[in-house]
């Protein structure tokens, strides 16, 4: 699927969630998909998603660049483009007249969306409904550098360097992430905390304790897994991360994912959930679900955090927990 569709589709369910603020190279929601060829948001009806779009412009070549699909359909001007990640939290409706966020990743910290509207895949349980979609069976970096780093140490020392944001100003140690490079099981969390930045390793303080309790409860340890966050340095005073510092940090993560090639993801929290998945949903929305990123089976649940102050949260984490695992002993059985 050549860029131009995929930014179509992509943009059409950011519509649909209700989201009309995501701007991309200076043009609208609307904008871009009024230069794609697709329905204003103001229609009536929508037309089936496999109906021609109807557009007075030709249209043009196919690219696998989807800023060029922008200009070479009229618009998307040359310059710096502007990202606007997910919103921190969910629950707090962003006001009519809140500014956009000013801040800016670095030109080489571009995080490309590509949640596929429309697109479902069944879920490897009958019983299970499938979920959102992310990408195809691949992934594909455009343009970020940390598409070549070619193992896990190799992320670790650049995140140790890294300037992307200004979180390392702040943070004692990186927290690039931990475990069997190898893992069929990988905990996706958010930011690393207290603990975890003193002694550089994810998941360390009570709320690691208590993710090494989950773990061994579906016969997993530790040390068979691989843990890490969607931010590598601890955001101070363990405040929420920033829009620009997600959009920063996300490609590290993502090659993570591809390096370790995990049967299973968990995603642990708000954060990790809405960044993997490219969403505005809540985690209550989200769970109960076979979602897909890059066509590894992907299940939310709580943050252990979460579960220390919400203790009526532990009976749903233990479902989505046990869920996880019988996906992962179906993968298992498949490759054996």
């Amino acid at each position: 699927m050549d860029a131009r569709e995929l930014l179509r589709r992509y943009l059409e369910q950011r519509r649909d969630l209700g989201e009309s603020e995501l701007v991309l190279d200076s043009l609208s929601v609307d904008d871009a998909l009024a230069l794609l060829g697709a329905k204003s948001v103001a229609a009536p009806h929508r037309a089936p998603k496999d109906a021609p779009a109807r557009s007075s412009r030709a249209e043009p070549p196919a690219t696998a660049d989807w800023r060029q699909a922008l200009r070479d359909a009229g618009g998307a001007p040359e310059g710096p483009s502007r990202h606007h990640a997910v919103e921190r939290e969910e629950s707090v409706p962003r006001r009519a007249d809140a500014k956009p966020p000013t801040a800016e990743p670095p030109r080489d910290a571009v995080h490309v969306p590509s949640t596929q509207a429309g697109q479902t895949a069944a879920s490897p349980l009958t019983d299970v409904p499938a979920g959102l979609v992310v990408g195809g069976a691949s992934r594909a970096l455009f343009d970020d550098p940390a598409a070549k780093l070619d193992s896990l140490e190799e992320i670790a020392r650049t995140v140790a360097g890294c300037r992307r944001c200004q979180l390392y100003a702040t943070a004692t140690n990186p927290v690039p992430g931990v475990g069997n490079p190898d893992a069929d099981f990988m905990c996706v969390g958010e930011a690393p905390g207290a603990n975890e930045d003193q002694q550089g390793e994810p998941f360390v303080g009570q709320a690691g304790q208590l993710l090494n309790k989950i773990l061994a409860a579906i016969d997993l340890r530790r040390e068979d897994v691989f843990i890490a966050n969607v931010l590598k340095h601890r955001p101070p005073g363990n405040r929420n991360p920033l829009p620009d510092e997600v959009v920063a940090c996300s490609p590290y993560l993502v090659r993570q994912i591809e390096l370790v090639r995990p049967k299973v993801i968990l995603a642990l929290g708000t954060f990790a959930a809405q960044t993997l998945l490219e969403t505005k949903l809540t985690i209550g929305k989200l769970r109960g679900q076979v979602h897909r990123y890059y066509g590894v089976p992907l299940i939310v649940t709580y943050h252990p955090a979460a579960l220390l102050r919400n203790p009526s949260w532990k009976r749903p984490t233990w479902e989505d927990v046990q869920l996880a695992r019988r996906i992962l002993d179906r993968a298992l059985a498949a490759g054996a």
